[in-house]
């Protein structure tokens, strides 16, 4: 029995549907018609023999055998995108839509500054960013990138690493005059501390020593935030201890308006990644931003030995 070639253009379609939530949305983006994009999917549909949405009169959702295609249909639709683009801009700029995922504080904080320059140098790319510490499906999601802080856990995404990213124990002066410096993980159990709930165990801090192993201590906590940066100004004021990333503190290190605690016993070191869809293909605009952030964020102040 000779096997049919697979309808690769119902299952890009398909994916643009999913991603964009809405048959007409889908027909827009990809410039055809609201028809043309209804017969891709019933194409689809009866060829696979199940239906990939379900469908009333005000919503549009995945069924199980929706959900189970879309992984395999958005990489059909980005590495047919990605070839596409990867033939037709070799003579040319990068041009078109980035969509990119990062941490809150720290797009904020660091990525935004390196923008501007990017946007100088490609005008015809258009950058459209996601802020949140909520981890993204990148492609159910449909993003190009993200930026991730931490331990990547085992995926079919490619990683590339940035840097490292160095937690830090930390406290104003006046915090360490009024109620002592603690020189053991153990003594903080008598510490007011600041957490940050944002993380995969709220609350636990481990350290290690080269001397004398690991440490897992739970502080009491007077004050929650799944934004680290709103800790800030309870540290400055004096109002405890916090374990804080580098990039967000290290001016108020610089300054002295915060110091380090416990200098022997080291949170655990974690990375800055870009994370990417499996595919060998990435359209041009894509590696530029890519190219970009590596070369800008790898030189951090606070990335630096």
């Amino acid at each position: 029995m000779t096997r049919r070639l697979p309808d690769l253009e119902a299952m890009a379609i398909f994916a643009k549907v999913a991603t964009l939530g809405s048959f007409a949305a889908a027909a827009q983006d990809l410039g055809l018609s609201n028809p043309t994009v209804s017969k891709a999917i019933s194409r689809l549909e009866q060829r696979l023999g199940v239906a990939v949405f379900a469908r009333t009169s005000r919503r549009l959702s995945l069924t199980d055998g929706g959900r189970a295609l879309l992984d395999r249909a958005a990489r059909i639709l980005s590495e047919g995108e990605a070839a596409e683009d990867d033939a037709a801009e070799q003579a040319t700029s990068p041009r078109g839509r980035v969509r990119i995922s990062a941490p809150l504080s720290f797009g904020i904080g660091h990525m935004a500054a390196t923008l501007p320059g990017f946007m100088a140098r490609y005008p015809d790319v258009t950058l459209d960013l996601a802020l949140s510490d909520r981890q993204v499906d990148l492609i159910a999601d449909g993003f190009d990138l993200a930026l991730r802080i931490g331990r990547l856990e085992d995926s079919s995404l490619i990683a590339r690493r940035l840097c490292t990213v160095r937690l830090l124990l930390v406290a104003a002066p006046a915090y360490l005059a009024a109620h002592g410096r603690p020189t053991h993980p153990g003594e903080l159990l008598r510490h007011r501390v600041l957490g940050y709930s944002g993380g995969a165990s709220p609350g636990l801090w481990r350290f290690t020593h080269p001397q004398f192993g690991e440490e897992t201590v739970q502080p009491p906590v007077r004050l929650w935030s799944d934004n680290a940066d709103l800790l800030t100004p309870a540290l400055l004021a004096g109002q405890g201890l916090a374990v804080q990333p580098e990039f967000l503190v290290w001016q108020e290190l610089r300054d002295g308006r915060l110091e380090t605690v416990m200098a022997d016993w080291a949170p655990p070191v974690l990375g800055l990644h870009l994370v990417m869809p499996p595919s060998p293909l990435r359209p041009l605009r894509v590696q530029a931003v890519i190219d970009h952030l590596a070369a800008a964020l790898a030189d951090a102040p606070w990335a630096r030995p």
